[in-house]
């Protein structure tokens, strides 16, 4: 598609409680065909960012933000209630919650790298998460999960969306957390979902399509992670 602006900016909405994008002055609506309103002024620069630095062709590809955005706009604030449901079940299978045998020397690495970001979670959610030896899966406690709920409650719509991408990302409701709070490291928590891949990798060398693959991954995972800091 054509360039069909000169100009890319932002602007409040009426009553300014919200921010959008404006091209030439006109505001944009998401591709479900809704006003495109964001809760902060940073997110809608970015947002604005990207428009602006479209050449004299359109590259709908490059539209990273704008695409979380709108899902955030056109699925999340649709239906919360069925994003939290879709949310919920990393939580019951965490990858954190699943350990090798203990004395192993993986046991070891999965203490030493996820013991701690669990038990933070269970301290900051006032939780037990169950620790299992194996791949046999067991039921986390229904307590635990009902917190986690309201929890993911109390997130706004721009946060879910980001949840979601993460925790497909990590298999983990518990890193996808962690990673939407203030000052999180990207590079540790990415580190500790791809913990088994690393020490297989230790183990046998590293393929470098496999290699590829995680380094888009992890490309992701960072701009989940910005969209929720921009629309906090």
């Amino acid at each position: 598609m054509k360039r069909f602006y000169k100009e890319a900016s932002t602007g409040e909405t009426e009553g300014g409680q919200a921010w959008r994008v404006l091209l030439d002055g006109r505001p944009i609506k998401t591709a479900g065909g809704r006003p495109q309103v964001v809760p902060t002024r940073a997110l809608a620069d970015a947002l604005a960012a990207e428009w602006a630095a479209q050449g004299e062709q359109i590259d709908a590809r490059t539209f990273h933000l704008r695409d979380l955005a709108d899902f955030a706009v056109d699925a999340v604030s649709d239906d919360r209630e069925q994003t939290i449901r879709d949310l919920l079940p990393y939580a019951e299978t965490d990858t954190l919650c699943y350990r090798a045998e203990p004395g192993e020397a993986f046991h070891e690495r999965q203490l030493a790298v996820w013991e701690p970001l669990l038990a933070e979670a269970e301290t900051r959610y006032d939780v037990h998460f169950t620790r299992v030896s194996g791949i046999i899966p067991k039921p986390q406690p229904a307590e635990t999960l009902a917190r986690i709920e309201l929890a993911l409650a109390a997130e706004s719509d721009f946060s879910l969306a980001a949840l979601k991408m993460l925790s497909s990302l990590a298999a983990s409701l518990v890193i996808a957390m962690a990673a939407i709070r203030p000052g999180a490291d990207a590079e540790a928590l990415w580190k500790a979902a791809n913990l088994e891949e690393d020490w297989q990798v230790e183990l046998w060398g590293e393929d470098w399509e496999a290699a590829e693959h995680r380094a888009a991954r992890f490309e992701a995972f960072k701009l989940a992670m910005r969209l929720a800091e921009l629309s906090r």
